[in-house]
């Protein structure tokens, strides 16, 4: 008999990523021969643009098909701090970029090669599921901020000035934010790069992987770009995933000092080698060729956007902001809780109103508490216009069954 298999410590606290659980689930759900909208997804449902997928063709048929540098192909970073450089005006070097299996192995990475215990790091709630874990899992401690809907789910400067320590590592910034769609104005990001002058030991990790699924702009302003005097201590992340609908192809970049680049270069030289050099091949093309279909990706996702929350806008009880980018509505449910099921259940939190839409509406959706604030629902409109208008009708119905049976029954529970 094989002895147990022991699990680190580290390991065994991680939580699984509620994202990628909750798409197990549907799948479950639709092998099983149910069928389920799912509003869960967290990446274009589009195919790659075919001028992408030509380059990627075209390389492999020359042979491009073998190791790349651990940083990545050279012509890819290149073009990748010649964007920096064009787009934020600043002074960036190929020797500033590492490419990666993704944004989230970048991130990874970073944590990894920064955080000894008991460091900090600064999170704002609502958060992307994977911050707090992915410190965790490398000795830090996630220090969470609640920045809830009266200030539009972004920090503010006295709650970043109120949560720094002398052990603080890292404050995370993401805009425009999964789950909330929010986007920092220049003016927000400069009066938090003041704070910031202020604790010259932070550094700052910017996740700007939804830069161009903006509504209000061409892209979402950095932080960086706007306080130039941070690049020394900043790392920006980005990837090809979202705005070039290439989530399968795993290419993620981040910008930052040489000094901290090299660390990450040479983890990835112990983990990945590097990142797949045909992804890399159609990343450079993405990045290097026509750019409309960015711009037509982001017009598509905004007038889905307007279609949810229209129909979703007949919904009892449900409280709607209007997303200023990235493709997620977060919604209140908090008028609904208290309430029964028409098949008996008492609806008490946001994951029990998501189960209550999978189970009676047929409807996947990921509650507020896997971001770090409830009682909200994140709500995707990346998928088809087919899945968004049946979907959001399906939660209409919902919700209003909620509230007849609320009446039928004599009103909340206390």
């Amino acid at each position: 008999m094989p002895p147990p298999l022991t699990i680190s410590n580290r390991a065994a606290a991680m939580k699984p990523s509620a994202s990628i659980a909750a798409k197990k689930i549907v799948a479950d759900l639709q092998a099983a021969g149910q069928k389920i909208v799912d509003l869960t997804i967290g990446e274009p449902d589009i195919a790659t643009p075919s001028h992408i997928i030509a380059g990627a063709l075209k390389a492999m048929r020359a042979g491009d098909t073998h190791y790349t540098a651990s940083g990545g192909q050279p012509a890819l970073r290149r073009a990748i701090a010649e964007t920096i450089k064009r787009e934020k005006g600043l002074d960036c070097s190929s020797d500033n970029v590492v490419v990666g299996s993704g944004a989230k192995q970048l991130i990874f990475e970073a944590f990894a090669a920064t955080l000894n215990p008991g460091d900090e790091v600064v999170i704002p709630a609502p958060y992307w599921v994977s911050y707090p874990d992915i410190a965790t899992l490398h000795g830090g401690s996630p220090v969470i901020v609640t920045c809830g809907q009266d200030v539009g789910f972004k920090l503010t400067p006295l709650k970043l000035e109120a949560a720094i320590t002398p052990r603080t590592r890292w404050l995370v910034l993401n805009s425009p934010n999964n789950p909330t769609g929010a986007v920092y104005s220049r003016a927000e990001l400069n009066d938090l790069a003041e704070v910031l002058r202020r604790h010259p030991h932070v550094w700052v990790m910017t996740d700007e992987i939804y830069e161009y699924l903006c509504y209000d702009g061409a892209r979402a302003p950095s932080l960086v770009e706007v306080a130039p005097f941070l690049f020394d201590r900043a790392l920006m992340i980005n990837g090809t995933s979202k705005a070039y609908a290439m989530t399968g192809w795993r290419i993620g970049y981040a910008t930052g000092p040489k000094a901290l680049i090299d660390v990450i270069i040479k983890m990835i030289g112990q983990s990945t080698t590097c990142a797949s050099s045909v992804g890399q091949a159609a990343a450079l093309v993405a990045l290097i060729g026509d750019q409309s279909c960015v711009g037509d990706a982001a017009e598509m996702y905004r007038a889905r956007r307007d279609h949810m929350l229209k129909i979703l806008s007949e919904a009892p009880g449900l409280a709607l902001n209007s997303p200023s980018g990235a493709f997620y509505l977060y919604v209140d449910v908090s008028a609904l809780l208290g309430r029964t099921s028409p098949a008996g259940k008492l609806i008490e939190t946001d994951l029990d109103f998501s189960l209550y839409l999978l189970e009676e509406a047929k409807v996947a959706v990921l509650d507020g508490g896997a971001y770090g604030l409830s009682p909200y629902l994140r709500v995707s409109f990346a998928a088809s216009p087919e899945a968004v208008e049946a979907g959001s009708r399906s939660i209409v119905e919902a919700c209003r069954a909620l509230v007849g049976q609320a009446s039928a029954s004599g009103g909340m529970h206390a």
